[in-house]
């Protein structure tokens, strides 16, 4: 029972020791100091007798109810500045700017700054910008408006040297000074940069005008060269467009270049068909007709032979005649009685001989015209009528050679059916030359072969009579 009191009253008792302790033990944040006063301290770089104690980064014990702890904030402040000044020139000017400053770091800095802001913090920032506006104007008031356009950073210099004792005193540090504008209400500033502005905007425009020129020759010289460029493509294309064509042409001609030499084949093998034929013609003329005519010839030239030899052996007998006669006058009687003899019998037999074979070419002749036309009938008779053709249709004309007048009723056809009439009177002989072929015995050419020719050449043709011939469309006239 004694123990539990005893465990109770020992638990109570650290517990009251950790609630005093955690109640009497405080710690400084990094970014504030602890001033902590009711009793003397003495602290590094500050006098004895201060009254409070400084406490940064770290903890300590303070007595309640015989101390009191207080914070000051470390932490970096700023405070705009907008600043009416005037220049050395009496030239009104408006600055504006931004100081950033804090408490410092040191025991003394602290010190200044606790003494001054501990319970006025939020203030810091109106009276940094009463200290520097009024250096501000200060330092402004002895500079020239082209100083401070010219050297801004001389103007920042001299406002933080100017203001560094005082920010000392009340404890505090620049971090940084910034002038961000220079507001000239009189237009000072814009009419001194006008000249400025005019030669800038010169030379930009002298540029701009420079840089229009190469762009422009740039541009002109990068569309040559797109002209020449679409000049060759077009080139290009042409020749390939040629080439397909032409290989388009090729193909197209493919097929009828083909039929042609199939044609051309064909023709060759007809010409070659025509040929034989013309050959196998050929012989058959040369045995139907040449032969024949060699015959003719052969006789022709056998007769002559015969003839001459006949005059020679007249000749030789004449000679002999006469060289008997100078010899003796019975001698010669007798001689030439025998010559005569001999060659009224040599002259008998040549004569015999060029009648039999005369009769022999001329039996072949009219052999092989018979057989001729037995072949053909139609080409000889055309033949023959082709050659008294002219004849023919001047007989056929005669029979209008004593019109004394002629009246057409019908015209162009009435002149046609005239000439028709007339080219068919001279005609006649034809149907009739076939009419004869045609009912003649086909062993009648061996026989009667030479009254063929002749009655083919001669056309009946009606006398001519005088008369008046109208041609017209009515029955009546």
């Amino acid at each position: 029972m004694s123990l539990g009191i005893l465990a109770g009253g020992v638990v109570g008792a650290l517990a009251v020791l950790v609630a005093l302790f955690k109640l009497m033990w405080r710690v400084a944040e990094p970014n504030e100091a602890l001033i902590i006063s009711g009793s003397n301290h003495k602290n590094e770089g500050l006098g004895e007798g201060m009254g409070f104690r400084i406490v940064t980064g770290r903890g300590t014990l303070v007595l309640p109810g015989v101390q009191a702890v207080r914070k000051l904030s470390l932490d970096l402040n700023e405070t705009q500045l907008s600043v009416e000044c005037v220049t050395h020139q009496g030239i009104p000017l408006k600055v504006r700017g931004v100081v950033i400053f804090k408490v410092g770091d040191d025991f003394v800095s602290i010190a200044n700054a606790a003494r001054r802001f501990l319970d006025q913090q939020k203030l810091m920032s109106e009276r940094v910008h009463i200290v520097f506006a009024g250096h501000l104007r200060a330092i402004v008031g002895g500079l020239t408006v082209e100083d401070m356009i010219r050297d801004r950073e001389k103007l920042t210099g001299q406002a933080r040297s100017a203001c560094g004792t005082e920010m000392e005193k009340l404890g505090l540090i620049v971090d940084s000074l910034q002038i961000h504008e220079i507001e000239d209400p009189t237009g000072y500033i814009k009419n001194l940069a006008a000249p400025h502005a005019a030669a800038v905007q010169r030379d930009a425009r002298i540029a701009q005008a420079e840089a229009n020129r190469r762009a422009t020759e740039a541009e002109q010289q990068a569309a040559a060269r797109m002209s020449e460029a679409t000049r060759d493509s077009e080139i290009l294309q042409a020749g390939y467009q040629a080439e397909r064509d032409q290989a388009s042409a090729k193909a197209r001609q493919a097929g009828p270049l083909a039929d042609a030499a199939a044609r051309q084949e064909v023709v060759v093998q007809e010409t070659r068909v025509a040929e034989l034929e013309s050959h196998r013609k050929e012989q058959q003329l040369q045995a139907e007709v040449r032969k024949p005519a060699d015959a003719l010839a052969y006789e022709t030239r056998t007769l002559a032979a015969a003839e001459r030899d006949a005059r020679i052996l007249a000749a030789e007998a004449e000679a002999r005649k006469t060289e008997l006669a100078s010899a003796a006058t019975a001698t010669a009687t007798r001689v030439t009685g025998e010559a005569e003899a001999a060659a009224a019998h040599a002259k008998g037999l040549a004569v015999a001989e060029a009648t039999r074979a005369k009769g022999l070419a001329e039996a072949e002749a009219i052999k092989a015209r018979a057989a001729a036309l037995a072949e053909n009938q139609e080409a000889v008779v055309a033949q023959q009528l082709a050659e008294k053709w002219p004849q023919i249709v001047e007989a056929g004309a005669s029979a209008f050679g004593n019109v004394d007048q002629m009246v057409l009723l019908n015209g162009a056809d009435g002149m046609a059916e005239m000439f028709a009439k007339a080219l068919t009177m001279g005609g006649t002989g034809l149907g009739l030359a076939r009419q004869l072929l045609a009912t003649m015995n086909p062993a009648g050419p061996a026989q009667g072969a030479p009254a063929a020719p002749a009655a083919a050449g001669k056309v009946a043709v009606p006398a001519p009579r005088t008369e008046e011939i109208t041609v017209g469309d009515d029955p009546d006239a």
